[in-house]
């Protein structure tokens, strides 16, 4: 049975609630470091070969996806068997802020080795904090209530990483031909654009508004209790691996998931880390502009969420996911499609009138319009992926299952990115790189079609 904290009337109590903080903490870093400001800065300023630099971006979140691979599952089980989670969030979240801030050092010429190793340790601090803080959920939420409160808090985290940007794109970035914001002001702080600074404040500014809404979880939100010593508990977690590999293979509803969710997270993934770069190496986008691009994302992400908790309460996560995934497609075959005069591959053409002020180009207005479908859904698939898994184990194995959880989000992950950089480097295309990311999505769509939910072991399927 599952022991839950949440209130009468469907209202989350204090614990909850702090947990839900953990998504408003954590997506800054996502949003302003890894897609929209950070990412770009690195491709577009911080060296002069912009395909070479695409491909860096994408070796370090190959070589982060390897280690978040292997040792996911392992840090999982052994956290089962030592019952407090809090602990282990707060090794990775010290390890997290001080490369954050590390990426102030990364201006233009600088090394781009160290970046990728501040990025690749940032990435591996990130995504160990969120195994250990997914795993907590089914502890904390109900049935019932596990997809609304995911898809909620996934909204949380993008209403945050939004307050981020925009504080980013109107007082901090400035244009590299006036040195003015969006309000026509000097930068605060007095940062100059010239050297990047607009773009490297984002590391320690996520490091400060990570530190700071993280709080509230280790204060409020319950944990399991201790259970065994840290040596005992690694060493019965070890021991468990193979154990829980081999269950698997009887579970095997729950191992189709995890494999089609393996598959299309590689694809989500790749839209993430890719989708922003790819934009401000297509049209030369700015600090400024890739900034309000991802605001308008954000926004719509918000939308996103809301509606898809209803959804995932009425009709179940499957339903969620696999709508999303069908957004996704459609809204990255549009992007593939898509050059500085043409959408649909050259089926309508789209001159270029005027290149002055935002977004100026018909090209740009139509790669914004396709980022709205991946707005609308790359939360959803993701927060309702979280509740799907949720449904599927049961409270005592959700540390080792949430730690194959997200083994298949990360197992594979490397293929993506490095689908895209052994394309791209080849023909010299970013486009057809990114056109690699349908492969993922279109394959792990059909295997989710076949697949019973929730994933438990009986195979008895409920909507």
């Amino acid at each position: 049975m599952t022991t839950t904290v949440t209130e009468n009337a469907g209202r989350p109590s204090r614990g909850v609630l702090s947990w839900m903080m953990f998504d408003w903490a954590a997506q800054p870093y996502f949003t302003v470091v890894t897609t929209f400001i950070f990412g770009p800065y690195f491709v577009s300023r911080m060296t002069d070969d912009p395909v070479m630099a695409q491909t860096a971006w994408s070796n370090a979140a190959t070589i982060a996806g390897i280690i978040i691979a292997i040792l996911s599952p392992i840090l999982g089980s052994i956290a089962d068997h030592s019952g407090a989670r809090k602990p282990w969030i707060a090794v990775f979240a010290v390890i997290k802020i001080i490369c954050l801030a590390l990426l102030w050092t990364a201006a233009p010429g600088s090394s781009v080795a160290w970046v990728m190793a501040l990025i690749i340790l940032t990435s591996i601090a990130a995504e160990f904090s969120i195994v250990f803080n997914d795993s907590m959920m089914p502890r904390l939420v109900s049935q019932e209530e596990v997809g609304r409160v995911s898809n909620t808090a996934w909204g949380l985290g993008y209403l945050g990483g939004m307050i981020v940007l925009i504080a980013v794109v109107l007082l901090l970035a400035g244009s590299p031909e006036t040195g003015m914001t969006l309000l026509g002001r000097e930068p605060l702080f007095g940062l100059d654009p010239q050297t990047g600074e607009d773009a490297r404040v984002t590391g320690p500014l996520s490091a400060i508004w990570y530190f700071v809404f993280i709080l509230p979880m280790f204060l409020f939100t319950p944990d399991a209790p201790k259970a065994k010593k840290f040596g005992a508990a690694v060493r019965a977690g070890l021991g468990e691996i193979s154990h829980t590999l081999h269950e698997l293979r009887a579970r095997r509803n729950l191992l189709r998931f995890l494999i089609a969710r393996m598959i299309y997270q590689d694809g989500v993934n790749g839209l993430l880390v890719l989708g922003g770069v790819f934009a401000a190496a297509m049209f030369g986008w700015s600090t400024m502009e890739i900034g309000i691009y991802g605001i308008i994302l954000n926004v719509v992400a918000i939308l996103g969420c809301a509606i898809a908790g209803r959804i995932d309460r009425l009709m179940g996560s499957k339903t969620v996911v696999l709508i999303s995934l069908g957004m996704l497609l459609a809204a990255t075959l549009g992007i593939v499609s898509t050059g500085v005069d043409f959408t649909l591959f050259g089926l309508i053409p789209l001159p270029i009138s005027a290149t002055e002020g935002l977004f100026a180009t018909p090209a740009e207005k139509a790669y914004i319009l396709y980022g709205l479908l991946i707005g609308l859904s790359f939360g959803p698939v993701q927060a309702s992926s979280r509740s799907y898994m949720s449904r599927s184990v049961e409270v005592d194995e959700a540390g080792r299952y949430f730690g194959i959880y997200a083994l298949s989000g990360r197992a594979t992950s490397f293929m993506a990115t490095l689908s895209f950089s052994l394309v791209t480097a080849a023909t010299g295309s970013a486009r057809l790189g990114m056109a690699t990311l349908l492969i993922f999505l279109i394959v792990g769509f059909c295997l989710l079609w076949n697949t019973a939910y929730p994933a438990r072991a009986n195979g008895r399927t409920t909507s």
